[in-house]
């Protein structure tokens, strides 16, 4: 396969194993509605809070929404639109080295974006989605990292989002009317019968296509609309589908192309015809076409790459809609998405119950769909946000969640009351990394924070509650135990009780029952005689020499 090559690639192609783990701390004072809800506004690098995310959320998420920087070159966006961000720049100064002063715009955009994406993959369930925003600046080079990362097979489609009403007079050539959105799955369905796959969901017709629907001959099954007749394949490939039709009102015998056959065997042709389901035409006189009724197609239609400002909003409603929520704050967000467009997006590919990922959060047009949505159809989707500016995630992002949870006053109007949308949100900052800059575990680390990494480098899943004890969980033939006390951790080694002993491994609690597998027990030190631990079906790791990201 194809592959896309830049100045920095090799730099950042594993990067994303190589980010530490950091603590999240939450912020009550910033938090807003039902702390419970399970929804997460993260402020703080997105690379580092993925990882930091990633052993409580790995292999959970069903949607991925980012409107990562479109890298034109402009530097009036919040995200310092050619990469070009102090932040980012310190960033490619470490990882890159040297190298990153020799890089083009594009080049660092392509050195940002690839770690990211690596790590949001690790997000996804199997029949997650991804959907990222952009334009014509990086989509062909986005096109290029997402086929090595998620695979050109999970290629699922690439929408186009009418951005605009209207052309730019101002436009030195031509004048851009829409955005793309580019949508990959972590394992794409193979076929309809596939659904071990992502599989789009069908889209609640509107009135206008409901419209299509007559019944000109008083069909007392209702309103139906005739669809074509023939498929997309040949006479070769099909060739059953390669037969005479007779047309029973003229008697002529009707061949379809030999390169587009009939759409159904003759035994189910046959079945049509008894069932008054072939349409001849309004004279009678033309080729078949299947009706297809109203009633029996309620589960709704199949989604399209082409998202309109009217089904979608715009970038002026878009607009319209973060100033309106936000009157009267004195700050305001100059790219926001319009809520309508990513609630489209959460219509195609989500359930009532499914988690949401946007790690460019932005103004918070994500979380205020996931919301809306949950409203209309009393779902409990979640949602997780991650926003870098810090300004940007306290004054913006939390202030419209919070303003759309609680209710608000359109336009600061209090003629014009709009209706809390219910839910809330934890708002979080990242903290201090897990281990130290010597290897060893960060004092500020509590018994659950190791636990949830340590299960999940052992394991890759999640750990499966919080952690209480040290028996922290099984998966796959392994129950994996931890001996860590934070207090004993902070004293001379020769005091610590972090230790696997005889004692202590006779204490520790037993796998469930049925469980058959090793143990694998993770503690400072060790006392007990290998004979002993092979023994006792035990592998021991030392803290923090073999714990993934400890180095």
């Amino acid at each position: 396969m194809p592959t896309l090559d830049w100045i920095g690639k090799q730099a950042v192609v594993n990067h994303h194993r190589e980010v530490p783990y950091r603590l999240i701390h939450c912020d009550k004072e910033l938090s807003a509605g039902d702390a419970e809800a399970g929804n997460l506004l993260v402020q703080g690098d997105n690379l580092q809070a993925l990882r930091a995310l990633l052993p409580y959320y790995a292999g959970k998420v069903k949607c991925i929404y980012i409107d990562p920087p479109y890298n034109t070159g402009n530097e009036g966006w919040v995200y310092n639109d050619n990469v070009n961000s102090p932040e980012i720049r310190k960033w490619l100064g470490e990882v890159v080295g040297k190298e990153a002063e020799d890089l083009s715009r594009h080049d660092k955009w392509l050195c940002m974006m690839y770690p990211r994406l690596r790590l949001l993959r690790e997000f996804l369930r199997e029949d997650g989605v991804i959907f990222v925003s952009i334009d014509d600046d990086e989509n062909h080079r986005l096109r290029m990292i997402l086929d090595e990362i998620f695979g050109v097979r999970n290629f699922v489609a690439t929408f186009a989002w009418q951005k605009k009403q209207s052309p730019q007079n101002d436009a030195i050539s031509v004048s851009d009317m829409h955005d793309y959105v580019v949508c990959y799955a972590k394992k794409a369905a193979l076929s309809r019968e596939d659904t071990s796959g992502f599989r789009a969901n069908r889209l609640q017709r509107t009135d206008v296509q409901d419209g299509r629907f007559k019944n000109p001959d008083d069909d007392p099954r209702g309103p139906w609309f005739s669809a074509d007749y023939t498929c997309a394949k040949s006479a070769d490939e099909r060739p059953n589908l390669y037969y005479s039709i007779i047309n029973p009102n003229t008697g002529e015998e009707i061949w379809p192309s030999r390169t587009r056959v009939w759409g159904y065997s003759k035994d189910e042709h046959e079945r049509h015809c008894r069932e008054n389901l072939i349409y001849w035409g309004a004279d009678g006189k033309g080729r078949p076409r299947l009706k297809k009724f109203l009633k029996n197609g309620m589960n709704g239609v199949v989604p399209s790459t082409w998202l309109t400002r009217e089904e979608c909003g715009d970038n002026q409603e878009a607009r319209r809609e973060i100033r309106a929520i936000l009157s009267g704050t004195g700050t305001d967000f100059e790219t926001p998405k319009p809520t309508r467009l990513i609630l489209r997006i959460l219509e195609i590919a989500t359930g009532p119950n499914d988690l949401i990922l946007d790690s460019f959060a932005g103004s918070g047009t994500t979380g205020h769909a996931v919301l809306d949505l949950n409203k209309q159809d009393g779902g409990h989707r979640r949602f997780i946000l991650v926003e870098m500016e810090g300004n940007v995630a306290k004054d913006v992002t939390a202030e419209r969640l919070r303003r759309v949870i609680e209710g608000y006053n359109k336009g600061g109007d209090p003629e014009k009351p709009v209706e809390g949308l219910g839910g809330g949100f934890r708002f979080c900052r990242l903290g201090t990394p897990l281990f130290d800059e010597f290897g060893d575990i960060a004092g500020e680390v509590t018994f659950p924070d190791l636990a949830a990494h340590i299960f999940f480098s052992e394991t890759g899943v999640p750990i499966p509650e919080r952690a209480t004890g040290p028996l922290l969980g099984t998966h796959q033939g392994k129950a994996v135990y931890l001996l860590f006390d934070p207090a004993s951790a902070q004293a001379p080694r020769a005091a610590a009780g972090n230790v696997l002993t005889p004692d202590k491994l006779a204490e520790l609690p037993d796998p469930p029952e049925g469980f058959e597998g090793v143990r694998v027990v993770y503690a400072e030190g060790c006392t007990v005689s290998p004979e002993r631990l092979k023994a006792a079906g035990v592998v021991f790791r030392q803290i923090p020499y073999q714990v993934e990201g400890a180095a």
